[in-house]
């Protein structure tokens, strides 16, 4: 299963546990109409047939899935980002999440050269020198006076 299907799934699954409307149309979906709107969603659903009946199957593959998010293999899974967030703010919150990442596998207390972290930071996004421009004006990652170097900033 593609981790966006799983993910789609885990989302609509909390959406049904959160929204009384969506819970109510899937006890009742076989035997009585619900608003329009309610319906079309709840249709979407490939994880609930038309008789109401959960693919629990399904279910536990969106499971395995986003357990596999959750883990220190997801980034074998999920590929390169290739778009960073156009707002600054968004934008500096993935590049820290990046960079703290890398760290972790480089070593947190370690200084790196610029290459090698040119390196590390390549296998996760497309964009390295504006995420590693980021998580210094962020305070993340300080770097040598001539920028040779870097390392992340003890918190």
């Amino acid at each position: 299963m593609d981790v966006q299907t799983a993910l789609g799934r885990a989302r609509q699954v909390i959406a049904v546990v959160m929204t009384p409307k969506l819970l109510a149309e899937l006890g009742s979906r076989a035997s009585r109409p619900e608003e329009e709107r309610t319906r079309e969603v709840v249709a979407r659903f490939d994880w609930v047939d038309a008789d109401g009946a959960v693919d629990t199957g399904l279910l536990g593959q969106a499971k395995d899935a986003v357990e596999l998010l959750r883990s220190d293999r997801a980034v074998l899974h999920v590929g390169r980002i290739t778009d960073l967030p156009l707002d600054a703010g968004a934008r500096q919150e993935v590049s820290t999440a990046v960079v703290r990442l890398v760290f972790d596998r480089l070593g947190p207390s370690r200084r790196v050269p610029e290459s090698t972290l040119n390196a590390a930071l390549a296998m996760l996004v497309a964009d390295v020198a504006l995420v590693r421009r980021d998580a210094v004006d962020a305070g993340v990652l300080t770097r040598t006076a001539d920028g040779s170097a870097y390392a992340l900033r003890a918190e």
